[in-house]
């Protein structure tokens, strides 16, 4: 095959859909130069995991695509990149930075949720957690969405400590889209110590916005729940 972001381009204009475009115009907003071909998400998907193969200088490339479908291919190549079998650590540390180099163009929630549990979370599992704590920080929203996010593959190891503490960075952001990720994550650390997030929420109170509590307690028992949602 021929793995560079041109043909991976043209391959997608195969599947262009003017009734997809409107579709995607609904919820991507984009950044920039950022542009719509129209493709169902599935066949963006089946069409990087024929690509897991392609250069990482050729996945910056498709990054650096003015269209938002060749981005997502682009993260999800890094994804499934870092779902290999063999991959090294230090194959893993190219996907991470990359990732992290052009977060510039990795400018929508589902981008980031696409790529960073894997690419970033993965790496960092056996290795100091600051990076995260660092974009938690950030001025950027889509790389504070990237340190939870990250989280969330952490916490699939079992791993909750980065995971609450990153949270309680967050609980005051200004973003919406960082509360539903912040809910998301804490509902994961409930699912594997269901008494630390509950003296999580405890201790919060109301500094946890509405949308995080919703969703972090989506697992709880209902009597539980109504308590928590009544603070």
């Amino acid at each position: 095959m021929d793995l560079t972001a041109e043909s991976f381009v043209a391959k997608l204009r195969t599947f262009q859909s003017d009734a997809e475009r409107a579709k995607i115009g609904t919820y991507y907003k984009g950044e920039g130069d950022a542009e719509v071909i129209g493709v169902r998400m599935r066949h963006t998907f089946d069409t990087a995991a024929e690509y897991t193969g392609m250069p990482l200088d050729e996945v910056e490339r498709l990054l650096e695509s003015p269209y938002y479908e060749a981005r997502m291919g682009a993260v999800s190549v890094l994804d499934f990149k870092a779902r290999r079998k063999r991959i090294t650590d230090a194959e893993r540390r190219e996907l991470y930075e990359l990732y992290l180099r052009r977060h510039d163009r990795i400018d929508n929630w589902d981008l980031v949720d696409r790529a960073a549990p894997r690419v970033i979370g993965w790496y960092l599992l056996d290795k100091p957690r600051d990076p995260l704590h660092a974009l938690a920080r950030s001025a950027n929203v889509w790389e504070r969405r990237t340190a939870i996010t990250a989280a969330f593959w952490l916490i699939r190891q079992g791993d909750i400590e980065d995971a609450l503490v990153l949270a309680e960075t967050l609980l005051g952001d200004e973003e919406e889209l960082i509360h539903k990720s912040v809910g998301t994550g804490l509902r994961e650390v409930g699912k594997v110590d269901r008494d630390r997030l509950v003296g999580f929420l405890r201790a919060h109170g109301s500094a946890v916005p509405r949308v995080t509590l919703r969703t972090a307690t989506e697992k709880l028992p209902a009597d539980l729940r109504a308590e928590l949602m009544a603070r």
